[in-house]
């Protein structure tokens, strides 16, 4: 199978390429090559590259700055993401298009499945939300991913901010009223190498199993990296981030358990193996 991975050089885009490049044709396209954001470039790209499977990784992704730059947002999550559905279906390939847990207003105080309503509060989330309503409307094969709280080996992420944090302070305040599910990309990545291999098209929510809140997770870190910081707890208003964010987010992987795949392993799990290979 030929697949075309865009934001290749990304965190989890990275990874994608790694895994799906030992048993597949892998096109690695980054910013460098066309601009998803450009129509024409975008359809010129993938004709020329004939793939039978285009995975969008690719995306604006810092939240807080989502919300100065909001025709960004929706210029790269959104029209981004019909660019390269329009493509797929000039050129009968099916499509992944990687969205988020943002899309849900964090309301519901039970993990979300894919048949929730969605409801994003931030600029963030109502763009990726958009991107995920393009693929929806232009395309009959798609896989929408939803995932949340990524880290990885090639991009900057909650765990190596708090690592390089403790080298410079003697205390830090994590926030512990947002709840999630942190997931390695590796771990994704080999997750969605398992869906594309069947027709199983529609949306899935993919994450590792068991979640925390961002105070826990720190704490976990410190613990795994053996190192000696103290970590309080504070609130979303005391911290006062631009981007309002979704205070219980957790994806249900329900999707996922139904087509008979194994849930991925505990965050917790992955987070060792990650910090090992620091």
């Amino acid at each position: 199978m030929k697949i075309l991975v865009t934001g290749s050089d990304g965190m989890l885009g990275s990874d994608l390429v790694d895994v799906l490049s030992q048993e597949n044709e892998v096109i690695a396209a980054t910013l460098n090559d066309f601009d998803i954001t450009d129509i024409d470039k975008t359809l010129s790209w993938l004709k020329n590259s004939k793939p039978d499977i285009v995975i969008h990784s690719a995306a604006y992704t810092d939240v807080d700055g989502c919300e100065s730059n909001i025709d960004t947002a929706y210029k790269v999550n959104g029209l981004g993401a019909r660019n390269i559905a329009l493509a797929c279906n000039e050129l009968d390939a099916a499509m992944v298009y990687i969205s988020t847990d943002y899309v849900f207003d964090g309301e519901k105080g039970t993990a979300y499945t894919e048949f929730d309503d969605t409801n994003p509060l931030s600029i963030y989330g109502k763009s990726k939300l958009a991107g995920e309503n393009y693929v929806k409307s232009l395309l009959n094969r798609y896989y929408i991913v939803r995932t949340s709280w990524l880290y990885g080996k090639n991009g900057k992420n909650f765990v190596t901010t708090m690592i390089n944090l403790s080298k410079k302070m003697d205390e830090l305040k994590v926030v512990n009223d947002q709840i999630g599910s942190p997931t390695y990309t590796p771990d994704l990545a080999k997750a969605v190498s398992q869906l594309i291999r069947k027709p199983t098209y529609g949306i899935y929510n993919i994450t590792n199993s068991d979640y925390c809140s961002w105070f826990d997770y720190a704490r976990e870190i410190f613990k795994i990296a053996n190192i000696n910081i103290k970590v309080y707890p504070t609130t979303t208003e005391e911290f006062n981030r631009p981007a309002p964010r979704p205070k219980y987010s957790v994806l249900d992987n329900y999707c996922w358990k139904l087509e008979g795949y194994k849930p991925l392993r505990s965050y917790r799990e992955a987070l060792k193996e990650y910090i090992i290979s620091l």
